[in-house]
């Protein structure tokens, strides 16, 4: 096991039934290999609420609202009409360059994968959206490195909420929505 999922394990433990996904279907529906460590993190804790306010994506996620693959389609058309009328970021003007979202937040903002031409995903590093402007940051860590390094405090956002991590932390794997209430 890596050491980046056991220091995520020492904050929350794992839940008991491990997630199994048909990675090879996910990879064609995006056109790109995911990273192997976000592959181990869908394993054990699958899609997944942190702290009562990060939602970490998952592919065929049982709560619909947080499906990796239409994620990742929505927001890529979401995004070549927003660079109509914003600055993209530099990181994007890297020919080859594009962002994929592996997580998102209660208010709306959205953590991306940066996946550059001649990187193999084992490198992608992790971009920040804020909900409703042009802020972006960039952190050039992988995304269970960030994970793990924002809920022990060792990566601070000034994007995300500053209440985010709280200071007992929470856990909640995200289940199917049941009726017209919103599970998570």
């Amino acid at each position: 096991m890596d050491d980046i999922l056991a220091q995520l394990l020492n904050i929350i433990p794992a839940p008991e039934a491990p997630r199994q996904k048909d990675w090879s279907e996910v990879e064609r529906s995006l056109g790109v290999a995911i990273p192997a460590d976000y592959k181990e993190l869908m394993r054990v804790f699958g899609g997944s609420n942190w702290d009562d306010y990060l939602y970490v994506l998952e592919p065929d996620c049982p709560n619909e609202n947080y499906d990796l693959v239409e994620w990742a389609k929505n927001r890529a058309e979401d995004l070549e009409d927003l660079w109509e009328f914003e600055t993209k970021p530099a990181e994007l003007e890297v020919e080859g360059s594009r962002i994929i979202p592996w997580a998102t937040t209660d208010n709306g903002e959205c953590l991306y994968w940066l996946a550059q031409r001649g990187i193999e995903a084992e490198g992608w590093t992790v971009m920040v959206n804020e909900a409703r402007g042009d802020r972006w940051e960039h952190f050039p860590v992988s995304c269970t490195q960030f994970l793990s390094s924002s809920l022990d405090g060792g990566i601070r956002s000034n994007i995300l909420s500053s209440l985010y991590p709280l200071a007992t932390h929470e856990f909640r794997q995200l289940g199917a929505v049941q009726g017209s209430g919103s599970a998570v």
